[in-house]
């Protein structure tokens, strides 16, 4: 499995390719690019590297993580947008969430597979569990490679820091119980790669996260 990170849009969102060097799958965490050109540096790498990506999965629905679905969907017609379910309402409102934030967006591309509790999604011989992780928001999931020890957090977790609940939908409770569940129940040399910031990892945070 080979990791490629981006950051776009105005609140830094990482954006993650995953592909199999030797099958050319590939599938995309979060493509929060919204400028013509991040789209454009991210179509580059993906046709420079022969990547067809069939797979965009989304941690949660908020626009920052999602600006570039409508654009890849269009550009990759075989790409199909994964999120869970409970995150849908941020997807039909996409354009009230932009005006929240003074952005414009105005639509984007729907979800074509609800993601569930311990699902297993293949990118060539690289297997992702999916894991809930609500509290961000109501439909926040991680993706969890266990033989390569890495874990996508989305908004879940950061270095040093945890998602922002004060958004709709978002718990304290809730985050904190996915947080000591879910995530530090993992090895703690597991890499977390996060929505935002730079990757940092289990053991880490367990100790040293302020918010925890």
């Amino acid at each position: 499995m080979k990791i490629k990170q981006f950051t776009f849009n105005l609140l830094k969102e990482n954006c993650y390719v995953v592909f199999d060097e030797d099958t050319h799958d590939c599938a995309i965490i979060d493509p929060g690019c919204y400028y013509p050109e991040e789209k454009e540096k991210l179509s580059s790498f993906l046709k420079n590297e022969n990547l067809v990506p069939d797979k965009i999965l989304l941690t949660h629905g908020h626009l920052d993580h999602l600006f570039g679905t409508l654009y890849l969907t269009e550009e990759f017609p075989l790409a199909k947008v994964y999120a869970h379910r409970n995150d849908q309402g941020f997807i039909d409102h996409v354009a009230e969430q932009g005006r929240m934030f003074g952005i414009d967006i105005e639509q984007t591309a729907p979800i074509s597979h609800y993601v569930a509790e311990g699902e297993v999604i293949s990118i060539g011989k690289t297997k992702l569990h999916v894991i809930c992780t609500p509290g961000h928001s109501p439909g926040c999931v991680c993706y969890y490679c266990e033989e390569k020890n890495v874990l996508f957090s989305g908004d879940t977790i950061f270095l040093e820091s945890v998602g922002r609940t004060d958004l709709f939908g978002g718990s304290d409770e809730i985050l904190y119980n996915s947080l000591h569940s879910k995530i530090f129940t993992l090895p703690g040399d597991t890499t977390i790669y996060p929505g935002h910031g730079p990757a940092t990892s289990v053991g880490y945070e367990k100790h040293s996260n302020p918010y925890i």
